[in-house]
C-alpha cells in the first residue's frame, strides 16, 4: 500500500483553494462595483461617435436608446442585400420633436483591397448624407487607410451627397469618370467606399416610408 500523502500536502491544496476562491470573489465584487462606470464610459465613446454622423442640433432623441437592430435576412425593410450585413449589426434612429429626422445605417463593404470594410452612413430624411464614418478595416496603412477620419479627411467628401447629387453614373471615383476623388495608389479602396455609401442611400430611398413608421 502506498504512504498516505503527508499533512502538508492537504494544508496547501485547502490554503491554494481557498486564495483561489478569494480572489474569484473580489474579482467579482470588482466587476460589479466597475461594470456601471465602464457601460457609461463605452455609451459616452458610441455617443461621440454618432455625434460626429448625425450632429445633436439635428435630432433630440437618444440614438443609443432608439437604436434598432438589422440582421442580414431581415424582412421588415426590402433590399437588404444592399447594406452587405453577415452579422447583426445597429441602425440608429434619429427624431426631432417626436418626427423622424435621420438615420445611421451600418454597411459592410466586401470589396476592399485588404479585406471588409465596416461604415457607418448617416442619412437625413430628406435623403442627404450627413456623414459617414469607418469602423473597421485592415487597409494598407499610408494608402488605402486615408478612409480613416483619424488619417485623412477624405470621408468628408460624402457630407451633404445624396442618391442624384451627384447623378447616379458620377457616384465613381474619378478614375472611373465619377466625382470623387481617389486615394493615390489605392484607387479599390475609394472605389468600394464610395459603392457601399450609395448602396446605403439606396437602401434609405427603398424604405423611407417603413422608417417614417419606426
Amino acid at each position: 500500500m502506498p504512504d498516505n500523502p503527508p499533512a502538508s500536502v492537504f494544508r496547501h491544496s485547502i490554503v491554494l483553494g481557498t486564495v483561489a476562491f478569494l480572489a474569484a470573489i473580489i474579482l467579482g465584487l470588482v466587476y460589479l462595483l466597475t461594470a456601471d462606470r465602464i457601460m457609461a464610459q463605452q455609451q459616452a465613446m458610441e455617443r461621440r461617435a454618432l455625434a460626429q454622423i448625425l450632429p445633436m442640433d439635428l435630432h433630440d432623441n437618444d440614438l443609443l436608446q432608439d437604436a434598432i437592430p438589422l440582421t442580414p435576412d431581415s424582412s421588415r425593410f426590402e433590399t437588404m442585400p444592399l447594406l452587405g450585413l453577415t452579422t447583426t449589426r445597429l441602425a440608429y434612429i434619429a427624431r426631432l420633436n417626436g418626427s423622424f429626422s435621420g438615420i445611421i445605417l451600418p454597411a459592410e463593404i466586401h470589396d476592399g483591397y485588404s479585406g471588409d470594410i465596416i461604415i457607418l452612413v448617416g442619412i437625413l430624411s430628406d435623403g442627404s448624407i450627413s456623414g459617414v464614418r469607418v469602423l473597421e478595416h485592415s487597409e494598407t496603412p499610408g494608402l488605402g487607410d486615408k478612409i480613416d477620419i483619424t488619417v485623412s479627411d477624405w470621408i468628408l467628401t460624402f457630407n451633404g451627397r445624396s442618391l442624384n447629387d451627384p447623378p447616379t453614373p458620377r457616384w465613381q471615383v474619378i478614375k472611373d469618370g465619377g466625382d470623387f476623388d481617389q486615394l493615390v495608389g489605392a484607387t479599390v479602396t475609394p472605389r468600394a467606399v464610395v459603392r457601399g455609401v450609395y448602396k446605403a442611400l439606396e437602401f434609405f430611398s427603398n424604405n423611407r416610408s417603413t422608417l417614417d413608421t419606426l
